[in-house]
């Protein structure tokens, strides 16, 4: 996996290759009670609130600690997504008004799909915060349980 944060610039790109087909990212990435399996760190369980995978489609999820503190992220979606693209918006609840655009593509070859994600920001200082604030190690987790889910997935259809 490869994550890309140059300095000075407001984007992220994180690409990941897959021993999958891309419908099965795509479903792991639209389908609730799938999207709860991979999404974050260990240690944080995932509420999937609202996803409604749609041209103008509202997604919402929270994040709950140990201690039960809740961690909102909403967005909405950009276009209809595909088993080829989804363009959304992100929000932090903590963060409120700090919007970021993420592009997640899923390119397949023989049965292996690159996922590539470029995340924009408005501002740099936006992007540092981001990347300051551990998104190395909730984006590896993720990548990894998702990379897991999908492998089970495959090996049951």
């Amino acid at each position: 996996m490869k994550i890309i944060a140059e300095p000075g610039s407001p984007q992220v790109v994180i690409i990941r290759t897959f021993n999958a087909p891309r419908e099965l990212l795509f479903r792991a990435y639209t389908e609730p009670d799938l999207v709860k399996r991979w999404l974050g760190p260990a240690g944080l369980e995932l509420v999937v609130n609202q996803l409604d995978p749609r041209h103008g489609g509202r997604w919402r999820w929270t994040h709950y600690d140990a201690a039960g503190k809740g961690y909102v992220f909403h967005g909405l979606y950009h276009g209809e997504p595909t088993p080829e693209r989804i363009v959304q918006t992100y929000e932090f609840d903590q963060a409120p008004g700090t919007v970021y655009l993420n592009l997640i593509t899923f390119d397949e070859a023989d049965g292996v799909t690159t996922l590539t994600q470029r995340t924009v920001f408005f501002a740099v200082e936006d992007r540092d915060l981001y990347v300051d604030g551990g998104m190395e190690r909730g984006i590896r987790a993720s990548m990894q349980q998702l990379a897991d889910l999908v492998t089970e997935l495959e090996a049951t259809s």
